[in-house]
């Protein structure tokens, strides 16, 4: 049977509905007939798990064939490795639909129409799709089990669990398919994405260079960016941003990569070139609607507030993504339109409940929301269970701080704060999270350097949270000049007859060789504890390891950073950096 991954235990019980890419059981198997585009449904399945990725052709120089209708082109952007347009999506659904009506027994038709239903899903908003995409593929392993060759509906799962946020899911299905054929391409997508939602840094990197080796080109240089970005190492994320967007052909290809780019630059603090790549990315593909979000952020950022408004109305209509509600929401309630922040914020709730019910796991836009416009010992207990459930990314780790935080237990959010600026991510909302909860503890000198980080890293990260940081930073005041008065020598004063040593103590430097060194660095630490501090620790001064470092840039699990192997223009290794195994 294949209803499950066939290796690793069973996820934690959740509290949300059942989810993921298991929970509904396979239908009876189909009566077997001609498996005619078995060659072809092997090949688009492959593809369309693989959502984003950007590729082209190996061989650019041949030219597309000519006046292909939307059907043809869906099936040559699968045959390029490239994402289809919507509307060629959408033909190519109906395509399969049709085939599979009366060629039911067509496996990888089957896995071509699930992992279609499950991009379609994915890029519209529209979670009812991933019901349909699970029965599709639950359809396909009823005619042809995995364990006989059907991989792709394997990866289709996977895919289909890390769109439903059910990343443990997704590892399953990824591992399963990486154990039993290790040259498949397809499955490393999945295992990046899930890697990363779990806050497995080393696995992604490992999963990055492996399929660079197996994918050469665009496609490695999409996800190797993605993993300079993660680490911190912008100039690197940037350029191999740049080399993925050169390379890609499709303009449904090309908008996403040049999306990525405007992302890029408004995390830098540049929404003047964000917006100018946004701008380019819908110029290619006017259907391209996460540029559209981008978009309004960057006007929002440029103060240009009428336009933002609009640009956020129009996406939030055609592309209901909860974090965008949640942003345009934000933007009203910093402008002071309670009212429409309001009416933002119901229809924040209504999306969320749909997407509990159709198995989505929202729960980390569902905390922010709680934590600050909300309750936010709610936002606490919604990341309790991310964090029980093996979800322990940087995001889930900042969003935890700052719920416990806002509760009124600083102390005890300090240690996930910290842990988030750890990983290496340059986000500057997590060092304003992490500096507010330092401050909030009257640590003042670690609290002023992570606040200027914040502004330092993005001036405009926040329409509401950017003037508090402004702010706080400002009620701090300048460091006093000469130092902390309060340091005094750690032994005591030599008197007026004591000699100066003449040499080092060899007994002292003896027993300090004894002394274990303690690597620095993410996940070097012991992990942080449910029960470390206490309700109404906030106005505690100090906690073991709460001195943060403002220079977060460096790599946490840079272990298996020195790029995708095999990349068109090989990514440049950071000086170093040690080298992930294979």
């Amino acid at each position: 049977m294949d209803a499950k991954p066939q290796q690793n235990p069973e996820p934690p019980p959740s509290t949300l509905p059942p989810q993921g890419a298991t929970s509904v059981p396979p239908p009876p198997a189909p009566m077997r007939t001609t498996l005619r585009r078995a060659a072809f449904g092997a090949v688009a399945a492959a593809v369309l798990v693989a959502g984003a990725v950007i590729a082209v052709p190996d061989d650019e120089g041949e030219a597309a064939p000519p006046a292909q209708g939307p059907v043809a082109r869906a099936e040559a952007a699968a045959a390029a490795g490239s994402p289809a347009s919507l509307s060629d999506l959408t033909a190519l659904i109906g395509d399969r639909q049709k085939w599979v009506e009366t060629h039911p027994a067509d496996a990888p038709s089957w896995a071509v129409l699930g992992t279609a239903y499950v991009e379609w899903g994915r890029r519209a908003a529209d979670s009812a799709y991933y019901t349909r995409a699970e029965q599709a593929l639950q359809r396909s392993l009823a005619a042809q089990p995995g364990e006989r060759g059907n991989v792709q509906a394997w990866v289709g799962l996977g895919a289909l669990a890390n769109a439903r946020n059910d990343f443990l899911a997704g590892k399953k299905w990824g591992e399963t398919v990486r154990s039993r054929q290790p040259k498949e391409w397809t499955a490393y997508p999945v295992l990046i994405d899930a890697y990363n939602g779990l806050g497995e840094y080393a696995a992604a990197a490992r999963a990055t260079e492996k399929f660079g080796t197996l994918r050469k080109g665009a496609p490695a240089l999409a996800r190797t960016s993605e993993m300079y970005r993660n680490q911190g190492w912008r100039e690197d994320a940037l350029a191999t941003a740049q080399e993925a967007a050169d390379l890609a052909g499709a303009p449904a290809a090309k908008a996403a990569a040049l999306h990525r780019l405007g992302d890029l630059a408004a995390e830098r603090g540049e929404p003047a070139e964000a917006l100018a790549q946004y701008d380019a990315a819908l110029r290619t593909d006017r259907g391209h609607l996460p540029s559209l979000a981008g978009r309004a952020r960057a006007l929002a950022a440029l103060e240009r507030t009428d336009e933002a408004l609009a640009e956020y109305r129009t996406v939030t209509t055609k592309l209901p993504r909860p974090e965008y509600v949640l942003e345009l929401g934000e933007l009203y309630e910093s402008l002071g339109l309670d009212g429409d922040a309001r009416t933002q914020y119901t229809k924040l709730r209504d999306l969320l409940t749909r997407a509990r019910t159709a198995g989505v796991d929202e729960s980390l836009t569902e905390a922010r929301f709680e934590a600050d416009h909300g309750d936010p010992e709610a936002a606490v207990e919604l990341m309790r269970t991310e964090w029980a459930a093996q979800r322990r990314s940087a995001a889930v780790s900042d969003t935890l701080a700052w719920a416990l935080h806002r509760a009124g237990r600083s102390e005890e959010g300090m240690q996930y704060a910290e842990r988030a600026v750890e990983t290496g991510v340059r986000d500057a909302s997590y060092a304003y999270h992490l500096g507010a909860i330092e401050s909030a503890l009257g640590q003042d000198g670690p609290a002023r350097g992570h606040l200027e980080e914040a502004l330092r890293t993005n001036p405009y990260f926040s329409p509401p949270a950017a003037p508090l940081a402004r702010e706080a930073l400002d009620a701090l005041g300048e460091p006093a000049a000469g130092g902390p008065e309060a340091v005094q020598p750690s032994g005591p004063e030599p008197g007026p007859s004591q000699e100066p040593s003449r040499g080092p103590d060899k007994g002292a430097d003896k027993e300090a060789e004894k002394e274990p060194r303690r690597e620095q660095g993410a996940g070097s630490g012991p992990e942080p504890s449910a029960s470390t501090g206490s309700a109404g620790s906030g106005g505690s001064t100090g906690s073991a390891g709460s001195t943060g470092s403002a220079g977060s840039g460096g790599s946490a699990g840079s272990d298996g950073s020195t790029g995708a192997a095999g990349a068109s223009a090989a990514p440049r290794a950071k000086p170093g950096a040690a080298t992930a195994s294979p």
